[in-house]
């Protein structure tokens, strides 16, 4: 099927499938795709900065903290992504190399939580039972092995849902694996996380805060609106930059990226359903759309 000479909306890459039936556009109306956006490019180069940082004993970490649901995860993933690991057999030591290792904050963490998720993340086997000591020895050593410089990881506020004691042990290790590997720590997070960070006087002189706030009506969140219309596979414009439309976005998403994404993913998918073939407000509407504050007060 040839690129139709019209669809000039969409991007070049995009306009080959607007002529495509309507569940195969429907598919690609729902896939996964990276929007590249000002704040998300910002934290890929703070990223990129710590990455290269010479060891020393006292290295730089970074702290990404902003609402749930606001693109943190999806950037330190991109950043993970851009930076694979190497195959064993594709060394020369036999040795599989993983510069970024990304883990995530266990839930009612403990120590030997912890190092289990690290270990997951290496790919190594361990059992439950095993001593946290055991653990915490495998996982350095496998870090060190496999030519780790960086650790990032998510969920960090899930640290406060531990006992004082708990969250006291997990930040003095935070800050020990720093310096036991020399390699920058990234934390992710919601404001809990920043406040779990500045309840260590000395973790907090080594976490740069990086916020991801909520979206307010900007040149950025309309250029944000425009890429997005432009990937979707929709046979007419919707110029969901225009005023009306991106102020209806935007409060029905109350200002949190992944929320706007899902406005207009499903928004894009009854239209392509109904032959509207673009997004307005009425077709916004009739997707049945709920704010994320009004859904904590749905009756059951």
């Amino acid at each position: 099927m040839g690129m139709s000479d019209e669809h000039l909306h969409l991007h070049p890459s995009t306009r080959r499938f607007a002529d495509e039936d309507a569940q195969s556009r429907i598919r690609r109306i729902r896939t996964d795709r990276w929007i590249g956006y000002a704040r998300a490019e910002a934290v890929l180069a703070a990223l990129e900065d710590l990455l290269s940082f010479p060891r020393r004993t006292r290295m730089p970490n970074l702290l990404l903290v902003g609402p749930t649901n606001n693109g943190k995860t999806m950037i330190v993933e991109m950043f993970r992504r851009a930076h694979p690991g190497t195959a064993a057999e594709g060394n020369d030591d036999g040795m599989a190399l993983l510069p970024v290792v990304k883990v995530q904050m266990p839930s009612g963490p403990d120590e030997g939580r912890f190092f289990g998720a690290i270990l997951d993340a290496l790919g190594m086997p361990f059992s439950p039972r095993d001593r946290i000591a055991a653990k915490q020895d495998t996982a350095v050593r496998v870090m060190r092995a496999a030519g780790t410089r960086m650790l990032v990881i998510d969920e960090l506020h899930n640290v406060l849902s531990g006992s004082a004691m708990q969250q006291r042990r997990l930040l003095n290790l935070l800050r020990w694996l720093g310096n036991e590997l020399q390699i920058p720590l990234v934390g992710v997070g919601t404001a809990e996380a920043l406040r779990a960070i500045r309840s260590d006087d000395q973790l907090v002189n080594r976490f740069q805060p990086y916020p991801l706030p909520l979206w307010s009506d900007d040149e950025e969140y309309r250029r944000l609106l425009s890429t997005l219309e432009a990937v979707l596979p929709l046979r007419k414009p919707s110029h969901l930059a225009d005023t009306a439309l991106a102020a209806r976005i935007l409060s029905a998403s109350e200002g949190v990226l992944g929320e706007m994404i899902a406005i207009i993913i499903r928004a894009a998918v009854r239209a392509v359903d109904t032959g509207a073939e673009a997004i307005s407000a009425r077709v916004i509407e009739d997707t049945g759309f709920i704010r994320p504050s009004e859904r904590r007060r749905v009756a059951v």
